[in-house]
């Protein structure tokens, strides 16, 4: 038993680097445990394992004094020289009693203790390892779905892809095997626990970092990433380098690059920009793919106009919003989508009415009275519509109508109505 013992303290410390002296500490502190249990309680036990044979002995702890008072925890002097020649009042003796039949009690204990340890050591170097990999990316191997989450083999270590974390849409199949964003690590009575994302914005930017040679070296910069995870991701780059190309060393040759990560990230939408210091030119090219022809700021509400052809307001908006909301979240402002038509809209509602020639206050409240609310309504109307007004006559509603129509600029016939030339 002794050897078999030392045999496997000796591995388990090789193997598993658990040193020898803590497994010795506790296979003495479980026997002592199952001593007790079988052979009833005494607090003056102790249990020796030798670490260099492996004999495992029980011993009694006395105390000695001149007249003994309790026999299991003290004895006279005379009796402790017998055992030790050299022993005086107050020394502490140990007495041997291991019981004849305590090594196929201790055989068991022994190796209990040590497959606990063994795992105890498994977990805890897991945990180190992985305690310090926090924000990294790892590759696992998809097992199941418990209540929403999804487990995922990493090799060594199960980890936890809770549903809030998952990207949206994404089919997750057992076998299928994924990158994710390390999230958490934590202690557990189980082991440690590692919570990962497959939604988390850094995903994108460490798969880019391996992708990416110039990313990884430095030379280009994500200054910025907005991510509606299954859906669409915007991110901003900039180079150190003025000979390097940062869209372009993202992008790849042939688009190589960045579609292998669309591909990892189950086809998710990349668009990559080029960063800006100018606040009008970053938004410009954030809303990508849309052209902005013009952009309006208003600093002190950090918000933005964007001027946009009509026929690119939908790419501008995108679908549900999501091209317009991606590009404010990457860009920190607020971003107001326009067409150069609702632009001169507005422009021609902030008027005064009173502004237009023939037009007083009475004139302008009759016309406001009547639903005429901008210069705007005005040009599109009808001269029948504004003779209708109460107190305007049909040389003021044509004075009226044409000074309308010379500030609002070309009306659209089916904006007049179809009006014939009066």
């Amino acid at each position: 038993m002794n050897h078999e013992l030392m045999e496997a303290l000796s591995d388990i410390t090789r193997d598993k680097g658990i040193a020898r002296e803590v497994l010795i500490d506790a296979i003495e502190a479980a026997l002592l445990s199952a001593y007790k249990k079988n052979f009833g309680f005494s607090k003056n036990v102790v249990i020796d394992v030798d670490s260099q044979t492996g004999d495992i002995k029980v011993f009694s702890l006395k105390k000695v004094v001149e007249r003994p008072s309790d026999l299991q925890s003290e004895m006279g002097l005379e009796e402790a020289v017998d055992v030790n020649p050299e022993a005086k009042l107050s020394d502490e003796i140990k007495i041997e009693m291991t019981p004849k039949n305590f090594g196929r009690i201790a055989i068991q204990t022994a190796k209990q203790v040590m497959i606990q340890k063994i795992r105890e050591a498994e977990r805890e170097n897991i945990y180190q390892e992985y305690k310090d990999r926090v924000g990294e990316v790892c590759t696992g191997v998809v097992r199941q779905r418990e209540y929403g989450a999804i487990i995922i083999d990493l090799g060594k270590v199960e980890a936890i892809l809770p549903f809030k974390e998952q990207a949206h849409g994404e089919e997750l199949r057992s076998g299928n095997r994924i990158k994710t964003y390390i999230l958490e690590v934590t202690k557990t009575n189980r082991g440690p626990q590692i919570l990962v994302s497959r939604s988390h914005p850094d995903l994108v930017c460490r798969l880019f970092e391996v992708e990416v040679p110039e990313i990884y070296d430095g030379v280009v910069k994500i200054m910025a990433i907005a991510r509606e995870a299954g859906s669409r991701t915007k991110i901003a780059v900039r180079s150190a380098d003025e000979k390097v190309d940062p869209v372009g060393a993202c992008v790849g040759m042939g688009g190589s690059r960045v579609q292998s990560i669309c591909k990892e990230l189950g086809g998710e939408k990349i668009d990559i920009i080029p960063y800006s210091e100018d606040p009008a030119v970053f938004v410009s090219h954030a809303l990508s793919p849309a052209d902005v022809s013009e952009v309006i700021l208003h600093e002190r509400e950090r918000a933005m106009e964007a001027i946009v052809d009509s026929e690119q307001i939908s790419l501008a908006i995108g679908k549900k919003g999501r091209n317009v909301r991606l590009a404010a979240k990457l860009t920190g402002w607020k971003i107001d989508v326009k067409s150069p038509e609702e632009m001169k809209e507005a422009a021609l509602t902030a008027m005064n009415l009173t502004d237009l020639s023939g037009v007083g206050s009475k004139t302008a409240q009759r016309l406001r009275d009547s639903g005429f609310g901008s210069i705007g309504d005005i040009a599109r109307a009808k001269l029948s519509g504004l003779i209708a007004v109460p107190g305007v006559g049909k040389v003021t509603a044509k004075k009226i109508l044409k000074a309308a129509r010379e500030i609002a600029g070309p009306i659209q016939p089916e904006e007049r109505g179809g009006e014939k030339k009066e």
